[in-house]
């Protein structure tokens, strides 16, 4: 609840921070206020407890989440500096926005009540539906933002309806009561139809199969730096909230339930990776990226009672690997009118450590050792062939060998082929937020321990 306060309180601040003139300072005292509110965050880890009749509850899932989450906001946050320095609308508004997302994403692991549930993920949406939008003389952005609002107001429709049939059911928004009530006989029908329609959101939050048509057309059109912000920090959100409510409201999963999660893992996993063979933008191409490690992600649901800190050191391993890649992506392509895989051409040659950090996410992604993604990926496999699912695993292997693919594509390009023209003086901002993101990613990959017992 504190995190919360500190978060919302950091935001206001943001918004009348043009007031005082604070423009070239707002970055800096952002980021400085979002390390003492990790600090914050992190202190309360051994010290679970509730909030206005469990409407938030803090414990060590919630805090392991925020953690990351706020982790991911001071990178995205530093990467804005330079990214909106000549945009027409001040900065301090797109900053505000990214803390108030970040609010949302907080509750979104920190409900212990379905409406809190709701307002969290209302908040991170329509922060996510403005930034979508944001460059209002762009056709491309004002339709990734439209595309993006309406689709995603379906999906929070559904998610709506299904927490009222929830409520119907059982009488209650708390998750512990409907809990309780689930395992008991007599539960009427609506129930199940009611966490049905509710996990349809969800997946749709996370653009899993078939609910995916809307991510690569809204990440290609939306500006790069709210692409960065969806890839990374609202994919692992929507991923931890849709983990928690399924753990937090039924004992065990229906063979029916899991029969659907493995289809729609395995279908994530293909689509996302063969439709990205195709891509030769790359945005769209990390879009479909992003969407086979949802179908990945799933896997954490078959094996609910265990998957907790598997799928934190997950989460964690592709942001960081995303937010490295993407700062890569953002200075290539800031001054070019499209994201195609020629923009990489010779950048090995130009800027080496640039190429050098893309590389290492790339690789991360597609679960090379010794990056932190090789792990998280043999974790997954593992306790998902402990809980009797072996043919997801299959589909896993081979989908990962497909992804070699199109993110070698992407690095033969790089290396193998001249460069176009000169690349400009490359802000330290993007060095900074690049090496630091996949270091953090290789030291999680050296010591996986770390954060896998964090939540054991």
């Amino acid at each position: 609840m504190n995190t919360l306060i500190a978060i919302s309180g950091l935001g206001v601040f943001c918004l009348i921070a043009e007031i005082f003139n604070l423009r070239k300072l707002l970055v800096p005292v952002t980021i400085l206020g979002l390390l003492a509110i990790l600090g914050l965050t992190i202190s309360e880890f051994n010290v679970p407890q509730a909030y206005y009749n469990n409407m938030i509850v803090v414990d060590k899932f919630s805090v392991a989440f925020s953690s990351l989450f706020i982790v991911l906001t001071i990178f995205l946050v530093a990467l804005s500096g330079d990214f909106y320095k000549d945009h027409p609308t001040k900065i301090s508004d797109f900053i505000a926005i990214k803390i108030f997302l970040l609010a949302g994403a907080v509750a979104m692991v920190s409900f212990g009540n379905l409406s809190m549930f709701f307002l969290g993920i209302e908040v991170l949406s329509i922060s996510l539906y403005i930034l979508a939008a944001s460059r209002r003389l762009d056709v491309k952005s004002n339709e990734a933002g439209m595309k993006y609002f309406l689709l995603g107001s379906f999906a929070s429709g559904i998610i709506l309806f299904g927490i009222c049939l929830i409520y119907g059911a059982t009488g209650y928004f708390d998750i512990a009561e409907i809990k309780d009530l689930s395992s008991g006989a007599g539960i009427p029908i609506w129930f199940p139809i009611g966490i049905t329609l509710m996990v349809i959101g969800m997946l749709f939050k996370i653009a899993a199969a078939p609910f995916h048509f809307w991510a690569p057309d809204v990440y290609e059109g939306a500006p790069s730096m709210t692409t960065a912000t969806m890839s990374t920090l609202a994919k692992v959100v929507a991923m931890a909230a849709l983990y928690k409510l399924v753990s937090g409201m039924t004992e065990s999963l229906t063979p029916t339930f899991e029969m659907v999660i493995v289809v729609v893992s395995i279908l994530s996993m293909t689509v996302g990776n063969i439709m990205a063979l195709r891509q030769n933008n790359v945005k769209r191409m990390l879009a479909f990226s992003g969407i086979s490690h949802a179908g990945f992600m799933l896997m954490a649901i078959l094996c609910l009672s265990t998957a907790a800190s598997t799928l934190l050191y997950y989460t964690a391993a592709y942001a960081l690997s995303g937010i490295a890649s993407f700062a890569v992506i953002i200075y290539v392509t800031r001054n070019k009118d499209n994201e195609d895989i020629t923009n990489f051409n010779g950048l090995g040659k130009t800027h080496p450590l640039l190429a050098a950090v893309l590389t290492a996410s790339l690789l991360s992604m597609a679960g090379i050792p010794i990056f932190a993604g090789f792990f998280a990926k043999f974790m997954l496999f593992s306790q998902t062939i402990k809980a009797g699912f072996l043919v997801v695993v299959i589909a896993g292997v081979i989908n990962s060998i497909i992804s070699i693919g199109y993110y070698f594509k992407l690095i033969l390009a790089m290396y193998t082929k001249e460069a176009a023209e000169e690349q400009q003086a490359v802000p330290f901002v993007y060095y900074f937020v690049a090496v630091v993101a996949i270091l953090l990613n290789i030291l999680m990959g050296l010591y996986p321990s770390f954060i896998t017992n964090l939540l054991s």
